[in-house]
């Protein structure tokens, strides 16, 4: 896919950083973006793979998932949906360090942050939504407005950077503050909690490599590469926590069942 103009751009790119380099200038950012070497058709291979290894997982881990915990568990639906938005996330996260364009951008923003909002659906329903549907209901209607609003501002009126961050950081910061409230509640109670801590804690952690800005290691890993390397084993510690939560509620169901 990368085309003679592509490729023309691409070397009067490394052209340009062997300027600079030999004038004992800073490394130039490039449209906002370090220079990455291409490897074959991919040009970020770091985070191209990073991000191919976190779908990996994720699949894994949801295969996993479904061949432990059977439908009729409270909260099968809106973890496999999860899982669903999450795997398209790191799909067009793959796509587009592979071959950065103004649509695969587009994909990648609007995916992740469909990710971010479903993260958030899946925190309330798990520590609201069981006990008031009702409420779920809204707060479903609610984040698809938003998730409505922001694609069509980022489409139609500004395509702002950042914006998009913000809103993305205070989705996340909401979701990380709302399970660890949680979590330090039933922690006692639920010894799988602690898996779940854990995960929103390391990943909020790793998020801070995104603040750090520096030319990529060997022209190949950058802050953003190793915060998706990063994201990869906590992937798979945070759909365990939703296996082993699962499992306990399907059973704290059926013992109610019992009872009554």
């Amino acid at each position: 896919g990368w085309t003679c103009r592509d490729d023309c751009q691409y070397d009067c790119m490394w052209l340009t950083v062997r300027l600079y380099q030999r004038g004992g200038h800073r490394v130039p950012q490039f449209h906002g973006k370090w220079p990455f070497r291409r490897f074959l058709c991919f040009q970020e291979p770091a985070s191209a793979l990073a991000s191919f290894l976190n779908g990996l997982a994720s699949l894994v881990m949801l295969r996993r998932y479904r061949a432990a915990v059977p439908p009729s568990a409270p909260t099968y639906g809106t973890c496999t949906a999860f899982a669903g938005v999450s795997l398209n996330a790191w799909f067009w996260s793959t796509v587009f360090h592979t071959r950065d364009t103004a649509l695969t951008e587009k994909l990648d923003y609007f995916c992740a942050s469909a990710a971010v909002l479903h993260s958030v659906y899946l925190c309330c329903v798990r520590t609201l939504g069981l006990q008031r549907p009702a409420l779920i209901s809204i707060f479903r209607a609610f984040l698809l407005l938003f998730l409505t609003c922001h694609i069509s501002y980022l489409s139609l009126v500004r395509f702002d950077y950042g914006y998009n961050l913000a809103a993305n950081a205070a989705l996340g910061m909401l979701t990380v503050g709302w399970w660890l409230r949680w979590c330090l509640g039933h922690g006692r109670r639920l010894p799988h909690v602690w898996k779940c801590a854990a995960a929103v804690l390391l990943l909020q952690a790793l998020a801070l490599l995104e603040l750090l800005d520096f030319p990529p290691l060997l022209w190949v890993l950058d802050a953003h590469a190793l915060w998706h390397i990063g994201t990869i084993p906590l992937n798979v510690l945070f759909y365990s926590f939703l296996m082993d939560d699962s499992l306990y509620l399907l059973k704290a169901n059926s013992d109610l069942l019992k009872v009554d």
